[in-house]
């Protein structure tokens, strides 16, 4: 059975961090992914995009993330994470990792993020 399953959401204040994870099972192999990224929505809006790593290690970020969001992959962990720093209240969000192979897209279920005081 294919899974993604996130963990690490919370409620933080806001300036606070959170670490997202990201853990792959079944089928699923990070190394092996062509792209791995997080995405986010937040109520009333859409999904978008947060940041992603290649294959290759090469990283892109939503220019509202950069500077304060860090992706890695640990491979022998077959697991994604996100770092956020300086947490804001416009990042409270569901937040959900993506795995996109050569012939499969996968989604995890979301793992919630509140920024509030």
């Amino acid at each position: 059975q294919v899974q993604l399953v996130e963990s690490g959401g919370g409620l933080v204040q806001p300036g606070g961090s959170l670490r997202l994870s990201c853990a792959a099972s079944g089928s699923i192999f990070v190394p092996n992914a062509v792209i791995v990224g997080w995405f986010r929505q937040a109520p009333g809006k859409e999904r978008e995009l947060v940041a992603t790593i290649h294959r290759d290690g090469h990283t892109n970020y939503a220019y509202s993330v950069e500077g304060r969001f860090t992706i890695s992959r640990e491979n022998t962990k077959n697991t994604v994470y996100l770092q956020m720093n300086s947490l804001k209240p416009e990042d409270t969000a569901v937040y959900y990792c993506n795995v996109v192979e050569s012939t499969r897209n996968s989604w995890g279920k979301g793992t919630q993020v509140t920024v509030s005081s």
